[in-house]
Order: C-alpha cells, then sequence, then structure tokens
C-alpha cells in the first residue's frame, strides 16, 4: 500500500480522491476495510459501542451478501458503510472490464456513494471514471495491523502518533488482521479520548463540508 509521503503527493495531484476531510474540532474517522467477518467485526462493533464511537466500514460485496445482519446491525447503530468492490478486485492486476464489473457489483450489493480501493490501486484513468458515480475515500493513517508480526500496541501508537485533525484511519476487520486489530482497537480508543479526539463517521453531512 502506498506510504505517507507517496500519499501526501497523490492527494495534492488528485482532489478527486478523499484523503483527509477538514473537521469541526478535534475529529478522526476511523474505518475499517474488508468484512463484514462473523469472527472479527461483531467485537469490533461491541468496542465502538462501548466507547461510544463511529466507524466507517468498507464491505466487500460477497461478504455483505452472506452476511446481512452485520451489515444491518452497521447501520442500525450509526456507522458509515461504504463498497470495498465484490471481491477484492486488484485495479493492477485485473482487467479493466473486470475492475469495472467488480466495482458496480459491490456497489450494488452494498449500496451508497462511498468507495475504498482494494490496496488503494487504481490505474490510468480509473479515478476519474469512479468520481462520476461515487466518493472515492482514501486515507492519510495506515494502521498497519494486516502487517506479519505487527503488535496490537504498535499498530495504536502508530495510529495516535499520525493522527491530525479530520484524518482517515485504515484498518481491517478480516482473518489477517483479526488478532492485532482487535487488540488495537480498544488502546486507539482509549487514546484518542485522552487526547481529547472523537471518532465519527462518514455520513452526508460530514462529507459534504467544504474541503480545503
Amino acid at each position: 500500500m502506498p506510504d505517507g509521503a507517496v500519499l501526501r503527493g497523490l492527494a495534492k495531484l488528485d482532489r478527486r480522491l478523499l484523503w483527509r476531510l477538514p473537521a469541526k474540532g478535534k475529529e478522526v474517522y476511523l474505518t475499517f476495510d474488508d468484512g463484514p467477518e462473523p469472527d472479527v467485526t461483531p467485537q469490533l462493533l461491541d468496542l465502538l459501542a462501548a466507547h461510544g464511537a463511529k466507524a466507517t466500514f468498507f464491505c466487500i460485496g460477497e461478504k455483505a451478501r452472506r452476511h446481512p445482519d452485520l451489515i444491518a446491525r452497521m447501520a442500525g447503530e450509526g456507522h458509515g458503510i461504504g463498497h470495498h468492490t465484490w471481491d477484492h478486485a486488484d485495479a493492477w492486476r485485473t482487467s479493466a472490464t473486470a475492475y469495472f464489473r467488480s466495482v458496480l457489483r459491490g456497489a450494488a450489493e452494498v449500496g451508497g456513494p462511498l468507495f475504498r480501493p482494494p490496496y488503494g490501486h487504481l490505474a490510468c484513468g480509473h479515478a476519474a471514471l469512479l468520481a462520476k458515480r461515487f466518493q472515492v475515500v482514501m486515507w492519510d493513517v495506515m494502521g498497519g495491523d494486516f502487517r506479519p508480526g505487527r503488535s496490537a500496541e504498535a499498530c495504536a501508537r502508530h495510529v495516535l502518533r499520525s493522527i491530525r485533525p479530520g484524518s482517515i484511519i485504515v484498518l481491517h476487520d478480516n482473518p489477517k488482521s483479526a488478532a492485532c486489530v482487535q487488540g488495537a482497537l480498544p488502546l486507539i480508543l482509549g487514546g484518542l479520548s485522552q487526547k481529547g479526539f472523537r471518532a465519527g463517521a462518514l455520513t452526508p453531512q460530514v462529507m459534504n463540508r467544504p474541503r480545503r
């Protein structure tokens, strides 16, 4: 996935991609990719509820179809929901036709205007086409919970050191990241509270704020 320097450069080059939001006060946006997973997502939802925090889940279409109860719970508890293709298609390794078929099928299953490309990968011309139908949401803070050997403490420490008002933070609710993210999330939520930050969802009201 792109590192911080690359992300900052891309943010300046292409304003069609959302990397960070202006915030009212100290507000940040937790996001989770690759779910829903019945062995991971419910625990994360429980933790968010216990801390009074909201997040946005970028869901894979075929998993959303298999677990509609989790999609309903996310919506019922006030979290944002976006789509993440049907089958986690990688734009750098998939033909344009197959990629956009996966995007549209995922959008039809999950619904809503928010889209995040798997791995943050977009091929030439993709941003322009996607922006006609969706808000493409990227990030400015990557927790790295998917990295082999990444500890929960290291993940949380990196997130808390990197955030600023309006930051969009990426974590994952998939089996590969489960141990790390389930340990890191309470540390992140506790640290946000200590720093005076609030974790919000990417809602239409938030998305319509003027961009800086």
